[in-house]
């Protein structure tokens, strides 16, 4: 047995046999090959890869007790294909070959499968990746593991179409097929949908940046999914899989490692997790805890602080699962973040200058003196904290006509941000004496909701899904700037005023019935029809305080949105497995209202009026050359009209506004290639070309001639291969790189603020044994300095430039075990 160890994430396995003769309860109904696997995967809480190797046809069922090994003999009797179990949690499917390997021989090393076809469920039903008509991608347990991705953000390369803005830990916001309203996070709803299991965790917060401990998958669909999803869904879904109790046996496993930054303070981690049986084949619980230190690498010579940006992260989660019966199953998840980071992870440079040359100058106020590249001179500490609670239960029944999944979530997400304000004082008091600026602002989200869906068993030619939703989101959003004039001949302290606070609160109500059903047509053919009927009201109070020459004010408004969100889809899937298809889809989100500044907003920019995304898709999936070759293509068409997008007045307060319309046209393409020696290749890659058209005339801009904070070329590069060096020892070794081309950051042409194009490059070496894994590894090799993100601060952003440099490189060690 090898332990599937290392990376940021650590699986802990029992052994082979005894993992493999386990007896479980199975109900798989009479199904094509393929789909059958699919189910005993999901009954057993297994993965299993390469399902297409079992083509498209044949018939097989399952009922009663067996072990894995009995259940996957059973089904695969007459399928022109055969399975080798990897580990205990992983089953791949091979073709059928001549002569059948003796039991005796133990499985040759292998390297993850790449772009693997694991079972997703993000598409509201089980299925593997190769048999849905969606830009769908997946990372398994295993490529988590090899690849160290211990955040969102470590797993972007690996993903086409799927990039984070760089603001820091806590800050960014994804981005998915270059459909971007802007860099800035305000009171627009989230475009990319994240979920925690079944529960959304993000409305129009950050990402909360989650850390990837003990999780199974992460599955990603591209494209709008308003249909299944609703609103906050317009450009996609993320969704986190985080690893179930085990209600047959107990494992352990913790792991811990060091980093040494060039330049900055060390880093150290601790994770560890466990699963454990309370009655054996009924109740289960599942811990997994983790601590993290980010050391600082930027000085505030200002300030005198050296390594300025330290991020601390901590959290846990408790899983329970509680088999009631042979067909129904309660699972149960609470889990929580705490992350501070002391300070932000830009610097400022004079416009005109070569961004993070030798050279580079600081310009952050009149007569101070040059710094080096990772120096800033900020006046006040720019922290950030974010918190998150999240708590839920889903309870899932199989019955004679179908299935049954009801999910109910609460989410607590508490954030807050402080940046240094002093260059909005000029444009607020002019004539003021003050030298200081401080604005601070926090979020406080509860998010409750409530998702019920029936769908069919799949046996038949017509397939269907029904759903109901509800949701319930109040938000309380305070924020205060004051400014702080310091002593003089005529005063002996300092002078601190408050000179604007808000008190905003939003209360979000959503309902929605939706649903889709397929047909197959024959011949390989299958037509889904589906839409999703929704009406979200949305009540927005605040109260704003303001000093003279400014008044003080009241806001209150509400306002109900619906509509019906549509999908159409027509595929076809060959007998070899290849899958065809065209989708049209769409996804939008409700209007809200503006009430901050220091003047009462005007009525054009009172409200912002809903946006629509709608999706025109084509693409192929296929794998070649005995499923070693895997290809998934997909061509794209968006028209999104009244995009929503957040901005900033010259006084640094944020509103939204609706800037116009945009054409999107993009190419997306994900390949991987299993070498039979143990290598495994992945690449990924992203064209995207936009286009704004119909400029909103009271967004009061020059609007830029594409959408910001995406480039035209992403793509990303990943090699993992291992081979045994004893009967006990495995090598492995991962290198992994990904491109982000350049791109603009503003809406507004007078900005002309631009990221560089960049690279980022990981690499590792991995010695494991049975219950050990020591890993070697190193980030930004070397050590690239390129402008990650051109953003950090609202106050003086468009009035000097703001530089997010890369981490500098960063050696570190890896220690794990798990029995």
């Amino acid at each position: 047995m090898r332990a599937m160890l290392g990376g940021a994430a650590l699986a802990c396995l029992a052994g082979r046999a005894e993992a493999a003769d386990a007896r479980l309860r199975f109900s798989i109904p009479p199904r094509p090959y393929a789909d059958a696997l699919i189910d005993l995967g999901l009954q057993a809480n297994i993965s299993v890869l390469g399902t297409a190797s079992c083509g498209a046809g044949g018939r097989a069922e399952l009922s009663g007790r067996h072990s894995i090994r009995e259940a996957l003999d059973r089904l695969l009797a007459s399928a022109p294909c055969r399975y080798t179990i990897i580990d205990p949690r992983t089953v791949r499917i091979l073709p059928s070959a001549p002569a059948q390997e003796p039991a005796s021989v133990r499985d040759a090393p292998r390297a993850p499968a790449l772009v693997s076809e694991v079972v997703v469920t993000a598409t509201k039903r089980p299925a593997a990746l190769a048999q849905l008509p969606a830009g769908v991608s997946a990372i398994s347990r295993e490529q988590i593991a090899a690849t160290r991705a211990a955040d969102v953000g470590q797993t972007v390369g690996q993903l086409a179409g799927v990039l984070t803005t760089n603001l820091g830990p806590g800050r960014d916001k994804l981005l998915i097929r270059g459909l971007s309203d802007g860099a800035f996070t305000g009171r627009t709803r989230s475009t990319v949908a994240t979920y925690l299991d079944d529960a959304p965790i993000n409305y129009n917060a950050p990402d909360p940046d989650l850390r990837l401990v003990d999780v199974d998958r992460v599955e990603v669909v591209r494209g709008p999914q308003g249909a299944l999803y609703g609103a906050g869904s317009l450009a996609g879904i993320y969704r986190i899989v985080t690893s179930k109790p085990d209600l047959e046996h107990a494992t352990f496993g913790i792991s811990g490692g060091l980093a040494w930054t060039k330049g900055g303070d060390s880093s150290h981690e601790i994770e560890g997790h466990a699963s454990l049986p309370i009655i054996k084949d009924r109740i289960a619980i599942r811990l997994a805890a983790y601590e993290e230190v980010q050391g600082g690498y930027l000085d505030d010579v200002n300030l005198r602080i050296p390594n300025v940006d330290q991020t601390r992260r901590d959290g846990g989660r408790v899983a329970l699962r509680v088999r009631i019966d042979d067909n129904w199953r309660l699972d149960a998840l609470a889990a929580t973040q705490h992350l501070r980071s002391n300070d932000t992870q830009y610097v400022t440079v004079a416009t005109g200058s070569s961004p993070l040359s030798g050279g580079m100058s600081l310009a952050l106020e009149d007569g101070d003196e040059v710094g080096a590249p990772g120096e800033r001179r900020n006046r006040v500490r720019e922290a950030h904290n974010n918190d998150f609670y999240s708590a839920g239960v889903t309870l899932h029944g199989d019955l004679a006509w179908g299935t049954l999944t009801s999910s109910l979530s609460y989410v607590h997400h508490v954030f807050s941000s402080q940046f240094d304000a002093s260059r909005s004082l000029d444009d607020v008091f002019p004539t003021s004496e003050a030298d200081l600026g401080v604005f601070v602002e926090a979020t406080r989200s509860n998010m409750v909701v409530q998702d019920l869906v029936v769908r069919s068993p799949g046996t038949g030619r017509l397939n269907w899904l029904v759903g109901i939703y509800a949701a319930r989101t109040v938000e309380r959003a305070p924020s205060e700037l004051g400014f702080v004039t310091m002593a003089s001949a005529s005063r002996a302290g300092p002078m601190v005023e408050t000179v604007y606070t808000e008190n905003r609160k939003d209360r979000l109500s959503e309902s929605a019935l939706y649903g889709e059903v397929a047909y197959v047509l024959g011949d390989g053919w299958t037509a889904t029809l589906g839409g999703r009927l929704f009406r979200t009201r949305v009540h927005t109070t605040a109260d704003i305080s303001v000093i003279p020459p400014y008044d003080t004010r009241a806001f209150d408004a509400a306002r109900t949105f619906d509509g019906f969100s549509p999908k159409i889809s027509l595929q076809r899937e060959f007998s070899n497995g290849d899958l065809i298809y065209g989708l049209i889809t769409e996804g939008y989100r409700p209007g809200g209202f503006n009430s901050g500044g220091f003047y009462a907003v005007g009525v054009a920019r009172t409200t912002f009026a809903p946006d629509r995304l709608r999706n025109y898709e084509v693409g192929a999936k296929f794998r070649r050359l005995d499923g070693r070759l895997a290809v998934r293509a997909a061509a794209y068409y968006d028209d999104w009209a009244n995009i929503q997008t957040d901005q900033y007045r010259p006084s640094g307060i944020a509103f939204t506004g609706n800037v116009g319309d945009a054409r999107i046209v993009g190419l997306e393409v994900e390949m991987s290639y299993d070498f039979p020696f143990g290598l495994s290749l992945q690449a990924n890659g992203l064209i995207s070309d936009s286009r704004i058209k119909n400029p909103n005339i009271a967004f009061n801009q020059n609007v830029t001639g594409d959408l910001p904070g995406v480039p035209r070329v992403s793509g990303g590069l990943l090699a993992v291969y291992e081979r045994p060096l004893s009967e006990d020892l495995n090598l492995r070794l991962v290198g992994e790189t990904s491109y982000v081309g350049k791109a603009d950051l503003s809406f507004d042409a007078t900005v002309r603020s631009q990221t560089d194009d960049y690279l980022r490059a990981k690499l590792s070496a991995e010695i494991a044994s049975d219950h050990w894994r020591l890993t070697a590894f190193v980030t930004n090799p070397l050590n690239y300095e390129g402008d990650t993100f051109a953003y950090g601060n609202p106050f003086s952003f468009g009035r000097v430039r703001q530089v997010t440099p890369q981490r500098p490189r960063t050696f570190g060690l890896r220690l794990g075990a798990a029995f």
